[in-house]
């Protein structure tokens, strides 16, 4: 059965009235055990969400993947083409702040029909794959060991020491700081003496080379004053509420991590077409594979800019998310509304915590149940470069047990260099991590392929694969289709508890176990406890 529920707000949008969206709001009731997940990835390890949880989606992505998605275990789905706020309080879920029809879907019965119901209906898979290497082989990213000083000579030891101390070469990426300013599309001359062999020698080692790249321009440049003079920039309304583009002037300069730069309007199709030309001359002249698309957040673009197009802050960082369809060597770390695409997404940057290291495993796994299933968690030990600041050491252990984490993930993400970092001890059980996925890879190619046709996730929480037997809540563990249970040693404890369903299990020790059953175990260092599904009987 499907209800539809047109909202006051909507009728009054349609008819020209003024906005009234404070006073819109849809009640649902919470059935009896019903559990639900959905809206921002980056809140994840709060799911399922409990009372008190709110947020207003609308400008606001919490930094990483979102949809205007809610899920059940119960089968109901919540859908609407644009942003609401919703909020958990005393068994209920309160819509409010719509700005478009809301569809409310309840012909599922548990949490694997209420995707599947809303995925064929609003994200279809388009059938198609991302760069098959980001999933084949382990991928490295300059950051953490270069931060701003991204340079010819110290990508290339990065990229040499791979291959020396035994790791397959894969994608590598080059992250932020490689040209002059943003909006210049050319590798800095003081630290890239000749670009294009760089790139030649990168791919000569084996290797398939992406380069970081953000919707920003910085201001006062040759570039801005040139887009500027085109409009191809988003503008300020000057406090003008509905200002038309025509008259708009003054460029909108917005505040980001790296200060305050003018932003790309990519509801302007000219505007888009030179960006697309700009990347173009990227990989013709210095011969890259593709680019890691940075920031794009729903909330780097003010509700009150003024666009070619009118456009709210979520669909600006949509439009974002389409620059990657033309480029199979791709990824993101915001985006909004793109399941169903072959697009890849990382989770937010991860501090060097045990705390981090725990949300990796809802994080993932929900972005599937928002129709992202070309995932990888965050860059190995973390990609948060702050917490790393002042540590003259860093927790081995910590860093092997996000290795393993990451290992039968649909993707891996090396940042710190193992080999700098660890002791040949622990710098051993990372590489059994990678060796322990090469054995699994064709297994994940062949759930990427079937993603890729129906949709359904790679990597899946309990409560998806098994329905109804009490997994809502297990976050420490996922399976790898569904044949496959990981449960990675997630704290510096010596034991772990891993919930097994009903069924007959085989584990990587060898040993059959009958389910359901609860286990608790000590996890030697370089284990990564993975359990077969032999029958379900």
């Amino acid at each position: 059965m499907i209800k539809i529920f047109v909202t006051g707000l909507f009728l009054l949008m349609m008819a020209g009235l003024p906005d009234t969206r404070l006073f819109a709001q849809t009640v649902v009731p919470i059935k009896e055990g019903e559990k639900w997940y959905g809206g921002a990835v980056n809140d994840a390890h709060l799911m399922p969400f409990k009372d008190g949880y709110s947020l207003d989606m609308y400008g606001d992505t919490r930094g990483n993947q979102a949809a205007p998605l809610l899920v059940s275990t119960k089968g109901r789905f919540i859908w609407s083409e644009e942003p609401y706020k919703f909020t958990f309080d005393k068994n209920i879920l309160t819509i409010s702040h719509p700005k478009s029809i809301l569809i409310i879907d309840s012909a599922g019965k548990n949490l694997r029909e209420a995707f599947s119901n809303a995925s064929k209906r609003f994200f279809p898979s388009k059938n198609k794959l991302p760069d098959t290497l980001l999933l084949s082989r382990p991928q490295y990213n300059t950051w953490i060991e270069l931060v701003y000083n991204q340079n010819q000579k110290d990508i290339l030891s990065y990229a040499r020491a791979i291959i020396d101390q035994g790791f397959p070469p894969g994608v590598i990426m080059i992250d932020d700081n490689w040209a002059d300013y943003y909006g210049r599309f050319d590798f800095r001359s003081d630290r890239f003496s000749n670009a294009a062999a760089m790139v030649d020698t990168l791919h000569h080692l084996g290797f398939k080379v992406m380069l970081w790249m953000s919707p920003f321009v910085s201001p006062d440049t040759e570039v801005f004053r040139e887009l500027l003079a085109k409009k191809f920039l988003l503008f300020d309304n000057e406090a003008e509420a509905g200002k038309p583009w025509e008259k708009a002037e003054k460029p909108a300069l917005i505040s980001w991590w790296n200060g305050y730069s003018a932003v790309l309007d990519l509801t302007n199709p000219d505007a888009k077409a030179w960006f697309r030309g700009r990347l173009d001359h990227m990989v013709n002249t210095y011969h890259l594979d593709g680019f890691k698309f940075d920031a794009g957040d729903a909330d780097f673009y003010p509700p009150n800019a003024v666009s070619y197009k009118k456009a709210s802050p979520n669909e600006h960082s949509r439009l974002w998310g389409e620059m990657g369809l033309h480029y199979p060597l791709n990824e993101y770390r915001a985006m909004w509304k793109m399941g169903g695409e072959p697009l890849v997404q990382r989770l937010r940057d991860k501090k060097h915590n045990w705390e981090d290291l725990q949300k990796l495993i809802p994080h993932l796994t929900t972005a599937g149940l928002l129709g992202y299933q070309f995932s990888c968690p965050d860059m190995i030990g973390g990609g948060e470069y702050g917490s790393f600041i002042g540590k003259d050491k860093l927790d081995e252990q910590l860093v092997v047990r996000s290795a393993q984490c990451s290992a039968l993930m649909p993707m891996m993400q090396f940042s710190a260099a193992p080999w700098r970092v660890l002791s040949k001890e622990n710098l051993a059980a990372v590489k059994k991590a990678v060796d322990i996925r090469a054995k699994y890879t064709p297994y994940i190619l062949q759930l990427a392929k079937q993603s890729a046709a129906t949709g359904e996730p790679i990597a899946r929480s309990m409560e998806y694969e098994f329905p109804n037997q009490g997994f809502a809540e297990v976050k420490g563990q996922f399976m790898l289709g569904s044949k496959y249970l990981v449960a990675p040693m997630l704290t510096n404890d010596p034991a772990k508890t891993i919930y097994l369903p009903k069924g007959s299990w085989k584990s990587d020790l060898g040993k059959k176990i009958k389910g359901p059953v609860t286990l608790t175990t000590e996890i030697a260092l370089d284990r990564l406890p993975v359990f077969e599904l032999l029958n379900v009987n």
